[in-house]
């Protein structure tokens, strides 16, 4: 992942801290599907601990699908894009 290369090169270790932060917000959303806010009709989001990134995932009766990793400061919607690609 770019994102986790590029928090390596800024501080050694920092790339893998950010690596777990982003697989705890997968497992949070895992563990409780719904329990997270809708962003949009069909799409919920869970924030990572410590980093501006948000798991972007949609929730059926037996499965979640991540559809994005999404840094906070990109123009907000840009993510829909890749959904159905």
């Amino acid at each position: 992942m770019a994102a986790q290369a590029w928090y390596e090169q800024r501080s050694p270790g920092l790339g893998f801290e950010f690596a777990r932060a982003a697989e705890a917000a997968v497992t949070r959303a895992l563990r409780m599907p719904l329990a997270f806010p809708r962003i949009e009709a069909e799409f919920r989001h869970v924030v990572t601990r410590k980093f501006p990134y948000s798991v972007i995932y949609h929730a059926s009766e037996s499965t979640v699908l991540v559809v994005s990793f999404f840094h906070h400061r990109r123009k907000p919607g840009v993510w829909f894009s890749n959904v159905g690609s």
